[in-house]
């Protein structure tokens, strides 16, 4: 839709011949333990030789980004790979039998297993109820400890590269007293551990976190994806790589589990779908701004109304690739918090098998790109194929 200026536009290309514009942005959705999706899609970009400039997350997103934009190209995936095997080695993989309600059973388990004994690296629960605690306490505003996330985030992140570093970082959270949501970006501040896990701090499960006097809880609350302060700060021509946890459409419930397991996806992803609407046809309003602006007389040129509109109207085109995680028929309610190493991998899996699905049916993607256009695309719109235990 809006024209793009030769330029903004650079001559690299990914190894599937991708051609990538001056920004290449990573957007990174909140889920909990289907963050592992986000790993294998960030693993198979790499392969693609796509290079991420600015990845953005809200709640676990934050902390797959943290690991990105903390640890030099050759880094990376050995430092989420160890994220994850930690988080997921209290639950090793069982043998199943091939049978979805055997697998959900056990999904449950797992799930069940997490919420008694938390996740290593990650959280714990604390050793007596909140209701016991002094009111006002950190302890008396959540059911576990985020301790292990901070020395998790130290061991794994180059904080002095995370902020100084090539790839500029975003991270969003709510602040719990005036509910106002707030981005944490390296263009603008220093981050550190405290930021990553005040975008994930999900009440009432995990405790906020203090940053410079203002308590901060998980930015889902709000909003579960950062597309909007990536949009908003915009300044050349971009492709984005929206990473949706929770896909907007899925099937009617049959049963409790399957209305628990909706509900959340509705809440989560809703607003996602939502935003990328929205952006999308602000953008197609603007394109007919700029088509009527493009038939006046030339002497019009120069009025001050007709620039105000123009500069309203003016935008860097942006192609949105969306690679939404579909879960499998066995995945209930409790999917965002069953860490076991099985379903690390599998959601693991899908992400690459995502990314791979996107760049065989990417020739329109490419074509926009060279053109300067503004689009969104869903290429991967079939469920994925439950991959083999590795």
């Amino acid at each position: 839709m809006a024209d793009a200026d030769p330029s903004l536009r650079r001559t690299r290309r990914s190894r599937d011949v991708l051609p990538l514009p001056d920004c290449v942005a990573l957007v990174l959705q909140g889920g909990g333990a289907l963050g592992s999706y986000q790993a294998g899609v960030v693993e198979a970009l790499e392969g693609a030789g796509i290079e991420i400039d600015w990845v953005a997350g809200i709640s676990i997103g934050a902390v797959n980004a943290a690991i990105i934009a903390g640890n030099p190209p050759e880094r990376r995936m050995e430092r989420l790979r160890a994220f994850w095997e930690q988080a997921s080695s209290a639950l090793p993989q069982f043998p199943l039998l091939p049978d979805d309600r055997v697998r959900e059973a056990v999904h449950e388990w797992s799930a069940a297993f997490v919420l008694g004994q938390g996740v290593p690296g990650f959280f714990r629960p604390r050793p007596w109820p909140p209701a016991l605690a002094l009111p006002g306490s950190r302890e008396a505003l959540s059911f576990y400890d985020t301790a292990p996330l901070r020395d998790t985030l130290d061991a794994l992140v180059d904080w002095d590269l995370l902020n100084n570093g090539p790839v500029r970082l975003s991270v969003g959270a709510v602040n719990l007293e005036s509910g106002n949501f707030a981005y944490f970006d390296t263009r603008e501040r220093r981050i550190d551990a405290r930021h990553i896990m005040a975008s994930g701090a999900l009440p009432p499960g995990l405790p906020p976190v203090e940053i410079d006097g203002c308590w901060y809880w998980d930015g889902g609350l709000v909003s579960n994806t950062p597309l909007t302060h990536v949009l908003d700060h915009q300044d050349a021509a971009m492709l984005v790589f929206q990473v949706d946890l929770f896909a907007a459409a899925s099937e009617r419930p049959r049963t409790i589990t399957d209305v628990l397991a909706r509900e959340k996806e509705i809440r989560f992803s809703s607003r996602t779908r939502q935003i990328s609407d929205e952006r999308m046809r602000l953008r197609q309003e603007r394109e007919a701004i700029r088509k009527v602006l493009a038939k006046l007389p030339a002497e019009m040129s120069g009025d001050p109304d007709v620039q105000a509109l123009a500069a309203m109207a003016a935008e860097l085109p942006v192609s949105l690739v969306q690679l939404i995680y579909r879960a499998n028929a066995w995945e209930g309610g409790s999917r965002d918090f069953e860490f076991s190493a099985r379903t690390m991998h599998e959601h693991w899996v899908a992400g690459r098998a995502a990314v791979a699905e996107t760049m065989a049916n990417a020739r329109v993607v490419a074509a926009d790109l060279l053109d300067g256009k503004t689009a969104a695309y869903d290429l991967t719109r079939t469920p994925p194929l439950s991959p083999a235990p590795r």
